[in-house]
């Protein structure tokens, strides 16, 4: 595709595409602070309630692949405005939702329905956005709406559900796939690839086995450890995988195609991808509980208090774009990560008397040095594959990030439970039930406290405190030196690759020649 500067269509049509990932990513995390309100109406079990958060999860994680090829040949808008009304619709049906059965389906189709936004919306800016430089800021915009939407659901929910039900959480991303489904037709352009064969059934198939059972023993993991169900599950998801890529290897038009992966620059950007959310995403489960368990604060408080990093993230994802044009993109994202490493190292010096100020300080400091890395890796693996691949490339980012980030609560997250169960002191007056409910969680440990009371119970709830940091401190410590040989080794597998080039401004006959080849 012949590269040419965008005009106001395109960035209209971004703004249209950001506003809607903003809406629908704080949808998403709002759900999180409505799940005791709608537990109690609807009376769910803790098993429905572990089903009603995780659905959505297992199922966009489990279509991704097959919703990105897919847009590459039915077309990619097509598919986002299909996705658009299948997910405007379940969100209706999951906050008038009457029985946790209801609830779980409609979270289900909202997971199918999400399976279908993120590799076509990055697809199109791909699409719309062929000059490199363009490309770079138009994701770079993209991102920050997203991940402030992420940042900002917790907060957002806190007031809603302040003052209407439970429902109103599943009814934010409404008003934007309607916007979507209004605008959508006549600010983005239509693309599908040129030789689009039929959709292999048994690929599709294969790429669940996989995915599913990855995902689901990853969080198991997390929850429960190396239990016999959580380790099958992976052997299976590995098994299948290996599978699924021997089929992809044999066909003629496969599912996904694996040759994606011989371009160093889009390997090496997916996975320094996976790595960072791994090393980086899974601490965010640290973050929130140390603000609300070990600083007491209330999950609208604790929102409050990540706000400052949402700044810092979105201002890194606007800016390393235009650095970008003079600074080699290896280098930019060295030069970031390092920033990153020394936020991790800040929150290895947190205590349960220094107050949020140092942790939310490391935090900003993570997020602040990430951006140059998802900001360029994304670009790098879009404007590194043909057009009429960048649906399937859209979904192998997206797929990297949530494999990076299940994969990273299940390593640092059980490393993490590892020291704070071998540092925490019980006083030998506790009996067995709560020795090991104490143990379990930090969480639990405070209920247990709570439930004793006096100078036991204030001791027990000082003592988990001060383990669950021990721990957290050892997961930061432990990710940036990670990070710090990650950023190194990225930063020697893409040194290579040069800034972007401004696109020549074309000709009148140029330009009409474009337009009349890229009208559908």
């Amino acid at each position: 595709m012949t590269a040419t500067k965008a005009g106001r269509r395109e960035w209209t049509g971004l703004a249209v595409l950001a506003l809607t990932s903003l809406l629908v990513s704080i949808d998403v995390f709002v759900m999180l602070l409505a799940l005791p309100h709608l537990a109690a109406d609807l009376g769910a079990s803790s098993t429905q309630q572990l089903w009603i958060t995780d659905i959505y999860g297992f199922v966009l994680a489990g279509f991704l692949v097959t919703m990105g090829t897919l847009g590459d040949r039915i077309g990619r808008r097509r598919l986002l405005l299909i996705g658009a009304a299948a997910f405007g619709l379940a969100s209706i049906a999951a906050a008038y939702s009457t029985s946790p059965g209801m609830l779980i389906a409609a979270r289900a189709l909202l997971g199918l329905a999400g399976a279908t936004l993120a590799p076509s919306t990055l697809a199109l800016i791909s699409n719309m956005f062929t000059d490199a430089r363009q490309r770079g800021l138009a994701i770079g915009v993209w991102l920050a709406c997203f991940m402030g939407g992420a940042a900002l659901g917790p907060v957002a929910g806190g007031a809603l559900l302040e003052h209407f039900w439970w429902g109103s959480a599943f009814l934010l991303g409404v008003p934007a796939m309607v916007l979507l489904l209004i605008l959508g037709p006549v600010l983005l352009p239509e693309y599908r690839a040129p030789s689009a064969a039929r959709t292999d059934l048994v690929s599709v198939a294969l790429s669940l086995a996989a995915v599913l059972p990855l995902v689901y023993g990853l969080k198991e993991i997390a929850k429960h450890g190396w239990q016999p169900v959580a380790v099958a599950s992976l052997a299976l998801g590995l098994a299948m995988g290996i599978l699924f890529a021997r089929r992809q290897s044999h066909l003629a038009h496969p599912l996904l195609d694996l040759r994606l992966f011989a371009n160093r620059a889009f390997s090496t950007a997916l996975a320094g991808m996976m790595a960072a959310t791994l090393l980086m995403g899974a601490l965010m489960l640290f973050l929130t509980q140390h603000l609300q368990l070990v600083e007491n604060l209330s999950p609208l408080a604790a929102g409050l208090w990540m706000l400052p990093a949402v700044a810092a993230n979105g201002i890194s994802f606007l800016l390393s774009p235009l650095l970008a044009r003079r600074i080699r993109p290896a280098y930019l994202i060295g030069y970031g990560l390092a920033v990153s490493v020394t936020g991790l190292l800040v929150i290895t010096q947190v205590d349960t008397v220094s107050g949020p100020v140092t942790l939310v300080a490391g935090w900003m400091l993570i997020n602040l040095g990430a951006g140059p890395l998802v900001t360029l890796s994304t670009d790098l693996i879009m404007g590194s594959v043909p057009a009429e691949k960048a649906g399937s490339a859209a979904a192998l980012n997206e797929t990297s990030g949530e494999l990076g980030f299940a994969l990273g609560i299940a390593i640092l997250g059980s490393l993490g439970t590892a020291v704070y169960r071998a540092t925490l002191p019980l006083p030998a007056s506790l009996g067995q039930s709560a020795q090991t409910a104490s143990r379990d969680t930090l969480a639990t440990a405070l209920t247990t406290a709570q439930q004793i009371g006096g100078e036991t119970g204030a001791a027990l709830a000082r003592a988990a405190r001060e383990a669950f940091t021990t721990g957290m401190n050892l997961v930061a410590l432990v990710a940036a030196v990670a990070l710090a040989a990650m950023a190194i080794l990225i930063a020697r597998l893409l040194r290579h690759i040069p800034s972007p080039e401004p696109t020549p401004e074309p000709t009148a006959a140029h330009t009409s020649d474009v337009k009349a080849s890229t009208t559908t």
